[in-house]
């Protein structure tokens, strides 16, 4: 139904009273964005033109892990509420100074679904990290609800992938099993390993219908996997459990692998994951293979 004159005014009225229209939050995303440089942010060289310098709205979205269509509203002022999870999240992809993010909180009208988190780009507490590197004869990682990899050894990126070499919004263990091909191709039943990604994430869905990033990473991976979409669909849910998983490893061949998950204490929201191998297997000497050889090679890039 068409809208009245009247109420199209109305609407922009209250949008530049909250702070989302005009000069305010719209005209500081836009200026914030056309200052970001895309290589520097992550961003592959398409081959396409850039019209005008910046991230394209299409690039914020996915670093922010929210839709397009909500980086436009806010933009032209037609969203007026905005979560602080969503705000620290457009922070860190706009690479802001303290004093910008302090500002884009200023000129949105906040709602108070969550508290400000750190601005920190790695939230794996610094103690987990040390952890991490204490276990050299273990590949192991830190995730998050959405499965993002928060913070990694060297035996796990020898095993699954380096993830240093990944922009930060790729650094999701579901997000690569479904659009790395090279990761994909680590598991030796792939379809298996995708059915239980997709009914975790969609355990994760159901108690946090109102995660933007989680609900962004649904998104495109429905766009861009029929497989995704196929599973999303069948509802199937699936919480922590322990796993044996077979990996065709293209250094040391095939290995089967306990897949461990522990719960973070001071972190509820993280969870360590160990990969080990069955003592006195040819598993366990593959992976003690990889393990040396990755450290031998961390070595000589040193």
């Amino acid at each position: 139904m068409a809208s009245a004159p009247h109420a199209h005014s109305d609407a922009r009225d209250a949008d530049h009273a909250y702070g989302t229209g005009g000069t305010g939050l719209g005209d500081f995303l836009r200026s914030r964005r056309a200052a970001v440089d895309p290589l520097a942010a992550g961003m592959p060289d398409d081959g396409r033109l850039r019209r005008v310098p910046g991230l394209r709205r299409e690039e914020l979205a996915m670093l922010a892990h929210v839709s397009v269509d909500y980086i436009v509203r806010l933009e032209q002022g037609r969203t007026t509420r905005v979560s602080r999870t969503v705000l620290d999240a457009l922070a860190d992809a706009l690479q802001l100074a303290p004093d910008e993010r302090a500002y884009l909180f200023t000129v949105a009208d906040v709602t108070h679904s969550a508290p400000t988190r750190r601005p920190s780009q790695s939230e794996a507490a610094p103690r987990l990290h040390r952890l991490l590197d204490t276990m050299t004869d273990i590949p192991a990682i830190v995730v998050n609800h959405r499965m993002d990899v928060l913070a990694w050894n060297r035996g796990a990126a020898g095993l699954l992938t380096d993830f240093s070499a990944l922009p930060p919004a790729h650094r999701n263990m579901i997000r690569l099993t479904f659009l790395d091909e090279s990761f994909r191709t680590l598991y030796a039943d792939w379809p298996r390993a995708g059915k239980n990604c997709v009914a975790t994430l969609r355990m994760e869905a159901g108690s946090r219908p109102n995660d933007p990033a989680l609900n962004a990473l649904v998104g495109e991976l429905s766009v861009r996997d029929q497989n995704f979409r196929t599973w999303w669909a069948t509802h199937q849910v699936r919480g922590p459990s322990e796993l044996v998983k077979t990996y065709n490893h293209p250094l040391v061949g095939t290995m089967h692998l306990d897949v461990q998950q522990f719960s973070v204490d001071t972190h509820p929201d993280q969870k360590l994951i160990a990969f080990t191998a069955e003592p006195g297997s040819e598993s366990e000497k593959a992976l003690q293979f990889l393990l040396q050889w990755s450290d031998a090679h961390a070595t000589a890039d040193h």
